[in-house]
């Protein structure tokens, strides 16, 4: 079987990377998805309908052109990993989250111990709690080949 597994949250370290890299050199057989990380593309991801003048608006189009891309990848994917980082708050990656445990599809979370109490509810929900990208290859090396 090959896995889809789709990357969640956070885009401004290289966590991605290093579960990519980590899961190849392992040779494990995923292929993994994620949302747009391209920050100001990602802001303007409605702005081919028009930019509104109100921010609320612009954001709220972008949402949804963005929202065809995540909705669709969260319901494809066997399992979501959602980062939660220190430099923003990751309210996407919460409703990621919150829209894989509605829809009964395993997800990890991936977050340092500093932030374990606000986001209680989401790891309540999670397979698991990692704190590092090598903790996750890990599980995902078990996931997909224990024998």
């Amino acid at each position: 079987m090959i896995w889809t597994v789709y990357l969640s949250g956070e885009i401004h370290t290289d966590w991605r990377e290093q579960i990519l890299n980590g899961a190849e050199a392992a040779g494990l057989p995923i292929e993994f998805t994620a949302p747009v990380t391209n920050h100001d593309a990602s802001d303007a991801a409605g702005d081919m309908l028009g930019k509104p003048e109100v921010a609320f608006w612009r954001d709220h189009q972008s949402s949804k052109i963005n929202g065809i891309r995540t909705k669709t990848m969260l319901e494809q994917c066997d399992l979501a990993v959602i980062r939660f980082g220190d430099k923003y708050k990751q309210w996407n990656a919460a409703f990621d989250a919150g829209f894989c445990a509605a829809m009964g599809t395993p997800y990890i979370t991936l977050h340092n111990d500093d932030i374990i109490h606000p986001l209680k509810e989401v790891d309540a929900s999670a397979m698991g709690w990692a704190q590092t990208p090598e903790q996750v290859v890990e599980i995902l090396k078990y996931v997909t080949s224990a024998q």
